[in-house]
């Protein structure tokens, strides 16, 4: 009996310490933050010290994709698919019908199963219905403003905007306009409270910013502190959140067992005129797909695994994240349903500079407008140049438009007459995509979440009462 006693022991401890050799995760997903707004990337009006030295520790990838908007960015993290493939093309508001499908297996639920601790804290955003929370998506627990902190309503006995602070699946507390000063603090509290109760097991942090979307609410210790406004400020409140949750890895002593990745959801808000970050030299804004609406600023961050200071330029996206993750904890995704994503873990730990896919594409809705190979990107169509923007001269044209993005990475000579093989094979490459998951007769589209009498999280005012606030009565 006590050498079945030592064995079970044997066993219990091994099962225990490949456990704990499991890696753990940490995506930090800004919202809206442009590929020219951090230091290392060429930014100079603010100052990111922690996100430079977080790129001088690890590898700051220069071609990563996100999409042109909010909802579609985080269904492609969340399920390693393009937005349009899992039926997610636009943005959802508050009380929205449709959300991410619950039948697809999110990035936790896949971590999950794996024996990861998970939580979400930040802007959600694939949908605020109950049977798309995070709660129900894998997430052990949530914390949150579940949308764009700009979609604020008016509660049935009030007049002031608000937007709902979410605890698991239920609403904490209304967020008046000046409550949101607090938001970066409260999350990050939040996330260094999950690191330090999970730091026995592997855990996956999700962190997906409600900064830098407007409307702009930076805390009054960082407010005036950078040489670019409000967002500025409120990119180094960020910075200094980053910083603070890296210490902590270093404090428990999990650096060398902890990937971190910091990344955006698409590129700055440009009609925000000063509360809009930067795109950097890139062409385009959110809302588009010229690289500045979807080529996000990406630094990953693991000593010891990640060669230290590097750069890498591979093809990559968020919806790589997905598969490369559930790699690295030891586990494989099924061959169905299809993903769109591959495992990158050669390219973030760089040993390789080429996309582990064919090609990356680029969805307006359910519009197919581009397709980047290499160095090479194809535009199919006229593209706007961001959000409620128009389509410039040079765009407008009906033929295919060919750019070199290794020479020409602001997207400003076609040279599709110069190099008809490339459009060709792109082309090709373009119209089998097309016909599988975009247009109006795609072959491959899965459906996205449906629920029948929809409701917003709180009692709200009607839209059209919420938007026009009750005149004060006059003697």
């Amino acid at each position: 009996m006590k050498i079945i006693t030592f064995f079970a022991s044997i066993v219990l401890l091994s099962a225990s310490f490949a456990q704990a050799q499991k890696p753990n995760f940490i995506v930090i997903f800004m919202d809206d933050m442009g590929y020219g707004d951090l230091g290392c990337y060429g930014a100079t009006k603010q100052k990111t010290p922690h996100l430079d030295q977080m790129a001088k520790d690890g590898t700051k990838l220069t071609s990563f994709y996100a999409a042109p908007v909010c909802s579609v960015s985080r269904a492609q993290l969340l399920t390693g698919c393009y937005g349009v493939r899992v039926s997610v093309p636009g943005v959802y508001g508050p009380g929205s019908p449709q959300g991410l499908h619950p039948n697809e297996t999110t990035i936790a639920e896949h971590l999950k199963k794996l024996g990861y601790a998970t939580q979400c804290i930040g802007k959600w955003h694939v949908g605020d219905q109950p049977e798309f929370l995070p709660t129900k998506q894998g997430f052990d627990h949530y914390l949150g403003i579940p949308y764009s902190n700009d979609m604020q309503g008016r509660p049935l006995d009030s007049d002031e905007r608000v937007v709902p602070l979410l605890r698991d699946d239920k609403v904490e507390r209304l967020l008046k306009d000046e409550d949101q000063r607090d938001i970066v603090e409260l999350y990050t509290q939040e996330a260094i409270q999950f690191i330090r109760g999970k730091k026995d097991q592997p855990f996956f942090l999700y962190l997906p910013h409600t900064a830098i979307h407007t409307p702009i609410y930076e805390s009054k210790k960082f407010s005036g502190k950078s040489q670019n406004g409000r967002v500025g400020d409120w990119i180094q409140e960020v910075d200094d959140s980053t910083g603070r949750i890296l210490a902590v890895l270093k404090e428990l002593k999990l650096e060398e067992n902890t990937l971190v990745i910091f990344t955006s959801d698409n590129g700055p808000w440009e009609s925000q005129g000063k509360d809009a970050g930067s795109a950097g030299p890139l062409r385009g804004a959110k809302g588009s797909t010229w690289e500045g609406g979807i080529r996000v600023p990406t630094i990953a961050r693991w000593p010891g695994k990640i060669p230290a200071d590097s750069t890498n330029d591979a093809v990559l996206g968020t919806i790589d994240l997905l598969p490369t993750l559930v790699s690295l904890a030891g586990g494989t995704v099924p061959a169905e349903p299809v993903l769109d994503g591959r495992d990158a873990t050669q390219q973030f730990m760089g040993k390789s500079q080429e996309s582990p896919r064919v090609a990356h594409y680029g969805f307006h809705n359910y519009q197919l407008q581009t397709v980047r190979q290499g160095p090479w990107k194809l535009a199919l169509m006229p593209q706007n140049e961001a959000m409620a923007r128009p389509v410039k001269d040079d765009a407008k044209g009906p033929e295919p438009r060919l750019y070199h993005l290794g020479k020409d990475i602001g997207e400003k000579t076609n040279v599709a007459a110069a190099n008809p093989e490339v459009v060709a094979q792109l082309r090709a490459l373009a119209e089998k995509m097309n016909a599988e998951i975009g247009g109006t007769q795609p072959t491959a589209r899965r459906p996205a979440g449906k629920v029948e009498n929809a409701k917003t999280l709180y009692p709200m005012q009607s839209r059209k009462k919420a938007a026009t606030p009750k005149k004060k009565e006059t003697k």
